[in-house]
């Protein structure tokens, strides 16, 4: 490192609010400070701004009817399809030949679709879905990965009226069957396999077995060729078509939009509840919509003419509302890939985002720690300057992480959006307006304009500047999940009963997450309340302590749960991946140990610091938390089936026992 790398550095490890640009501020869609003002002033009629992104068949007479609370609805009255507003406008409007998509996968093999292509192949998709026999409001399950095929095919069922249910293509064959069974789902798109890490993986296997699984039989499954010759020779028996072949025999068939009730269910998403079975989350047509629409707008600035990359998996809400349908609905090219960061090697996101001048670019907080760790020589290497946003997503950012990609992505030039949301959002809701609001590393920022979000306590009231809480929105907004699916009494119960008020006959949508807010407004995430430590009565935020030791020089990544203490109730576990280069000893655990008392005070001195070349996560990559605790507490271990990486748990039981 150079001296003015040197000097480089610790003025960003010093500084703690980063402005946008003034160029920046003057090309971005949202720039106006009294946005704030004008939503609160004017709400619910604020959000016509994000219905009249739309096209809509017939206008809506009402913004918001929250006479059934909470159950409400938006844009009663309205019909529209979102298939339409996706693909068909813009052709319409002339910009047919604009990219639509443009795909790579893991081996370098890419497909651009314009927006002519897709409107054809979704027409043929939704044509050959209809002749197997889906009518509107069946549940059509997509268990794929990757691939261009899966927002086609969520696009073909939002055509024909049908809501779609992605499956995760990391899931087992049990999660596919208990979904298909819970959605009463009897059709079911998916493909042969596809490529990870350069390995061949059978798809079609678990597939099969999850259909095996589904207690009212299936009708019909449509199977995606997509390893060709790597192929692992299946079959395809009874009621399996192949998607080509089918597609073929609709060739240049076309079928008009279903108008479809604002309030009809566009999609089932989902997620895991923290007892019984998953969730499924409903989401509407025109709220979900014209939310992200107008999130992709305000917030990641999309243009019609960017080439926009989220990096995250369509089988998530993420992909849902960030990859397919809120840049999709502006016009907007985005970008899909099938594999992993570092496949072939671990400049490949960024010579992708070289290769296709990538302007917007929004991922995980887990991938930039990684990012991180191999070091700033790989983005270095390759020409960034195409970037003009970045953006987090999935959990929060340590301040550390977010300089660094501030600094080696972004060149100090692209202001960043840490964004908090969730699938029941449906959209983002807390973060800073990228042409507005100054940036705070490791807060993500005021609530977006028109979501009234505050931090409260176990009493309901909102606590001081600097306390931690409980998060609530305390006002509906277009995004929101309507209910679960078939369960409208889990829906009340788990999200809104708590903290209802029933003198007012109001009520709060309780997110589980814990936060503190700031003198400016800006809230920072604490993590969900089960990652919130009582240790001797204090309550400490895991995203506090982790966030201060990845801030000890040599510490990549980081992660903090709690651990069953006689005396002070809970004790702080960490666990600790260091960098390349940097090696574990005592003086290295006692500098971590001075690091969290120096941010945070002595309270949170970690009772253990563990070591490990990797923690326990999924294959979406996020920690799993649960297995940390229960090894902490030398509990029997849950499920790991789950975990991509499931060798690293018994190495880390080894070293927590051994300590």
């Amino acid at each position: 490192m150079s001296d003015g790398d040197g000097e480089l550095e610790a003025r960003l490890v010093e500084q703690e609010e980063f402005e946008p640009s003034d160029e920046f501020v003057e090309q971005a869609n949202v720039s106006d400070p009294d946005i704030y003002e004008e939503f609160e002033e004017n709400w619910p009629q604020c959000w016509e701004r994000a219905a009249d992104m739309l096209d809509w068949y017939d206008d809506y007479d009402t913004v918001l009817d929250d006479s059934d609370g909470p159950f409400y609805e938006w844009f009663q009255g309205g019909t529209l399809n979102a298939s339409y507003n996706c693909v068909d406008r813009h052709v319409e409007e002339g910009n047919g030949d604009r990219t639509a998509i443009n795909w790579e996968g893991e081996h370098g093999e890419t497909r651009t679709y314009t927006y002519e292509d897709l409107q054809r192949e979704v027409n043929e998709f939704a044509a050959a879905l209809r002749d197997l026999g889906v009518e509107e409001d069946d549940v059509v399950t997509l268990y794929m990965p990757m691939v261009p095929e899966l927002p086609i095919a969520m696009l073909a069922c939002a055509r024909i009226g049908a809501p779609h249910s992605v499956v995760f293509a990391g899931f087992s064959a049990d999660a596919l069957a208990t979904r298909m069974n819970s959605a009463d789902s009897r059709f079911l798109v998916t493909c042969d396999g596809y490529y990870r890490r350069g390995d061949a993986l059978d798809h079609m296997e678990k597939a099969n077995e999850g259909l095996g699984g589904v207690d009212h039989g299936v009708d019909a499954t449509v199977v995606v060729d997509r390893l060709g010759e790597d192929g692992f020779g299946h079959d395809l028996k009874g009621n399996q078509h192949d998607w080509d072949e089918l597609t073929d025999e609709h060739e240049g068939e076309e079928v008009d939009p279903v108008e479809r009730d604002a309030e009809d269910m566009l999609f089932l998403m989902y997620t895991s509840g923290t007892t019984g079975e998953p969730k499924g989350v409903k989401h509407t047509t025109a709220g979900y919509l014209a939310y992200t629409s107008w999130t992709s707008h305000s917030v990641l600035d999309l243009k019609p003419e960017d080439t926009y990359w989220c990096s995250a998996d369509i089988g998530w809400i993420t992909g849902h509302s960030y990859i397919v349908y809120g840049p999709l609905a502006l016009g907007t090219t985005t970008v899909m890939y099938e594999g992993t960061p570092d496949f072939p090697e671990r400049d490949r996101l960024w010579e992708m985002v070289e290769e296709y001048s990538v302007d917007v670019f929004y991922t995980a907080p887990t991938a930039i720690r990684a990012f991180m760790k191999w070091g700033s020589q790989f983005p270095d290497d390759h020409d960034l300057s195409s970037l003009r946003l970045l953006g987090t997503v999935g959990e929060p950012i340590n301040p550390r992480a977010w300089k660094w990609y501030y600094q080696h992505i972004g060149d100090e030039e692209c202001p960043i959006v840490d964004t908090w949301w969730q699938t029941e959002t449906g959209g983002m809701m807390v973060t800073t307006l990228p042409g507005v609001g100054t940036m705070k590393p490791g807060s993500a920022g005021p609530p977006l304009p028109g979501i009234d979000a505050r931090i409260v306590d176990t009493e309901g009231e909102e606590v001081e500047p600097g306390r931690a809480g409980y998060l609530t929105v305390n006002k509906p907004w277009p995004g929101m999940l309507r209910t679960l699916y078939d369960n409208d009494d889990r829906f009340v119960s788990e999200y809104w009963q708590e903290y209802s008020n029933p003198d007012a006959d109001e009520w709060v949508y309780f997110p589980e997450d814990g936060a503190k807010i700031d003198e400016d407004g800006y809230i920072t995430i604490l993590g969900r309340v089960d990652d919130v430590l009582n240790v001797s009565g204090h309550r400490l935020g895991t995203m506090e302590i982790e966030s201060a030791i990845v801030g000890v020089e040599g510490v990549a990544e980081a992660a903090v749960v709690g651990g069953d203490h006689e005396v002070k109730g809970e004790a702080v576990y960490a666990y600790v991946i260091l960098e390349d280069g940097y090696e574990e000893s005592e003086e290295m655990r006692e500098r971590i140990t001075e690091g969290v008392e120096d941010a945070i005070g002595p309270i949170a001195r970690p009772e253990q610091v563990v070591f490990t070349p990797e923690l326990p996560k999924t294959r979406s990559g996020k920690i799993m938390r649960r297995l940390l605790e229960e090894i902490a507490n030398e509990e029997e271990l849950g499920d790991t089936t789950t975990l991509r990486n499931p060798e690293i748990v018994k190495d880390i039981q080894t070293k927590v026992g051994g300590n």
